[in-house]
């Protein structure tokens, strides 16, 4: 990694500009409320404007009272929790707003700021049950019709800098305000409410630390003014940014991208075995170009240190990163060292600052992690939440590099810091969400998945909250796989490789996808295979040998490859399709019998061996799996329908079903349901078990 002087200037990135995407076709013909959503998936959409989760909108709207029949003006604002890029109309809280303007009357000062959210649901109008946002006062008290509270990157870089005040009055001449940093609340909706009365003219303020409000008389200007104001911050960001080099300049040049890639690999899983806690974490990896710029600068770990400043950002990311140092990475001890000090660091930082009444301290492992010439890893309790966090933090970059560049970055006041992580309301936005599905931070890798057996294994996985790894040699069966996945689970929980089982060096890098994309493996489903069938004398060298290389070297360099990812995490859980074959002689399959016998046998001997590391490893053996299976498609069903001397179509899915004696078919799903039992925490005390999944046959009986 080489390093250099200051002198080697970098090109700062510059920050997106927005544009109004507004169509007078498409705003036309809907309704106040429609066109209120339409204003907001415009701005929540566009990531020039604002953040995932981010920003809020409202209009204040006439409206029937279904109790009185009288028109009444409500206020309909982005409901909690919510995100105004992809939200519904059912996503908007509805209050009544003259109950909410005598609200005042009740309001007792700052220390009892948070019992004034426990009235908001008295003002509820027709039974919305759409919780409100903390930041309702912001838009109830505000005398106009309709307002954006959003949090681009380029405005929050004013509202982050020392120069934040002096450069908002240069961009627009007095057209916007400025306060000073207040914590979202009722406080603030009266403070900007007594601000903008006193200061007429106004076009937005400028909250610090917090982002922008402004308004309009309709919907249309409302959206105009909000790209405007962001747009003109961005440009003038962007004048600065041209004159020199973002964050001091260079000192680390970023690794080739084929590095970069097999560094994460190395790392991530070290570092998710390193954190602490009752559940596993799931990890992200991104070397985008603001990373790398940021990482690889003189002042990446002063501005580090400070952490991020916007809420929305550190409610993400924790207030600061773990930083590495790319010199001793692979020193033994060192991460173990830095992780357990950044623990005892946010230990400190809670015994600071929390009181009698606060919430208990939470996990204080951290969620992102920089490494100078890598770039960014964050690691959360799910992949979706992990890469939020991460881009998250990207954002939190670009905050930076504005603010340095007009007069310095400043972060809140830990204290401040510690009052929003901790606040009373997020921890009941937390206790409301859903209880964790079983597998949720787990990261599982099948292969054969592009098969009946491999894709209801992974479906079954998926369902449970797992992410998966898709293995298959068919890359055209292997992406439908893939696409039909991640429209039914989400597209950040599946990923898919190609991937030749009996090719060594294949095998290795499926597993570094598996440890890049999700930050290590907990479980591995050795599924691919296939099926012969012919006499001793017609077994050819050839048929012998890839019957082996599939099904006993496959699962044998799978099964080494997912060993040290395990160990790195601590435990795993390895299952092995096996077959009733495995068990029980069959006519004319003596390669593919005997290679499913030597599968078995390797899956009690690693159960030996990983045990001590909580290695699992188990078989499940199933047997005629015909319907939607590639094996039977092929051949193999023709030649077992040989063999024993009947038709290869109905009527021996019929022979298979009253063979067995519990006269039912298997199918895929059955054997799904196998692999989950014993991939799952259900069987946390079962190794070196076979569960045979074939209707009944006393031949494959185990004992």
């Amino acid at each position: 990694m080489t390093v250099h002087a200051t002198s080697l200037a970098m090109t700062a990135l510059p920050f997106l500009v927005p544009a109004s995407r507004w169509s007078a076709d498409a705003a036309a013909a809907l309704t106040p409320e429609a066109l209120l959503l339409y204003r907001s998936n415009l701005l929540g959409s566009d990531l020039t404007v604002t953040n995932f989760g981010g920003g809020n909108t409202s209009a204040k709207l006439a409206e029937t009272d279904p109790l009185t029949g009288e028109t009444v003006t409500v206020l309909w604002v982005k409901g909690s929790g919510g995100d105004i890029g992809s939200m519904k109309v059912d996503g908007f809280s509805t209050l009544y707003l003259d109950k909410l303007l005598r609200l005042e009357t009740l309001y007792r000062g700052v220390a009892q700021e948070d019992e004034m959210v426990g009235y908001l649901p008295h003002c509820t109008f027709n039974l919305n049950p759409r919780v409100a946002s903390i930041d309702t006062p912001l838009h109830a008290y505000l005398p106009y019709a309709h307002i954006d509270h959003v949090h681009p990157d380029a405005v929050i870089a004013l509202a982050a800098s020392a120069g934040g005040e002096a450069a908002t009055r240069e961009i627009y001449g007095g057209e916007v305000g400025w306060l000073p940093w207040k914590r979202p609340g009722f406080d603030l909706g009266l403070r900007l409410r007594d601000y903008v009365a006193a200061n007429p003219g106004l076009r937005g303020v400028m909250l610090a630390g917090h982002g922008i409000i402004c308004w309009g008389d309709d919907a249309q200007a409302c959206y105009k003014n909000t790209i405007d104001l962001i747009a003109k911050a961005a440009e003038h960001l962007n004048a600065r940014l041209a004159k020199g080099p973002a964050f001091g300049g260079r000192a680390v040049d970023p690794l080739p991208a084929e590095a970069r890639a097999t560094a994460a690999a190395e790392l991530m899983p070290r570092l998710r075995g390193l954190m602490t806690g009752a559940r596993a974490k799931v990890g992200h990896f991104s070397d985008d170009a603001e990373t790398l710029e940021f990482v690889g600068s003189h002042d990446f770990r002063r501005l580090a240190q400070i952490g991020t400043s916007c809420p929305d950002h550190f409610l993400r990311t924790k207030i600061a990163p773990l930083a590495l140092d790319p010199a001793q990475v692979r020193e033994p001890g060192y991460l173990e060292a830095m992780l357990d000090n950044y623990r005892q660091d946010y230990a400190a930082y809670y015994q600071r600052n929390a009181g009698p009444d606060d919430p208990k301290m939470r996990d204080a492992n951290p969620v992102v992690v920089l490494l100078p010439g890598v770039g960014r890893f964050t690691f959360a309790a799910d992949k979706t939440t992990a890469r939020l966090a991460g881009e998250f933090y990207a954002n939190a970059i670009n905050v930076m590099r504005g603010a340095e560049a007009i007069g310095g970055y400043i972060g809140l006041p830990e204290s401040e810091a510690f009052a929003i992580e901790y606040w009373a309301l997020e921890e009941a936005k937390l206790q409301r969400m859903p209880k964790p599905k079983a597998l949720v931070g787990r990261v599982a890798l099948v292969t054969g998945a592009a098969g009946g057996i491999g894709g209801a294994v992974a479906a079954r996985l998926l369902q449970d909250g797992a992410c998966v790894l898709l293995l298959d040699i068919n890359g055209e069966g292997l992406e439908a796989t893939r696409v039909r996945m991640a429209g039914q689970f989400g597209h950040d929980v599946v990923r898919a490789s190609t991937c030749d089982v009996t090719d060594e060096a294949a095998v290795a890098a499926a597993f570094a996808t598996v440890a890049r994309e999700f930050g290590g493996l907990d479980i591995l489903v050795a599924n691919a295979g296939l099926a012969s069938s012919a006499s001793l004398e017609e077994t050819t060298l050839e048929l012998w040998r890839k019957n082996y290389g599939v099904l006993a070297e496959g699962y044998f360099l799978t099964s080494r490859a997912a060993f040290p990812l395990m160990r790195a995490q601590g435990s795993g859980a390895i299952v092995f399709i096996g077959s009733k074959n495995a068990l029980a002689a069959t006519p004319n399959a003596s390669a593919y019998a005997s290679a499913k016998a030597a599968s078995l046998h390797l899956a009690r001997c690693l159960a030996l061996e990983g045990a001590a590391d909580g290695i699992r490893v188990n078989v499940v053996n199933p047997d005629a799996v015909i319907r939607g299976s590639r094996i039977w498609d092929g051949d193999w069903r023709q030649e077992r329908a040989d063999a024993y001397g009947i038709d290869a179509g109905e009527e021996l899915e019929a022979f298979y079903r009253n063979r067995s004696m519990l006269k039912q078919s298997v199918l895929p799903e059955d054997i799904a349901e196998a692999v989950y039992f014993l991939a799952s925490d259900a069987s946390a005390k079962s190794t070196g078990n076979i569960i045979n999944v074939d209707a009944g046959n006393a031949q494959a009986f185990t004992r």
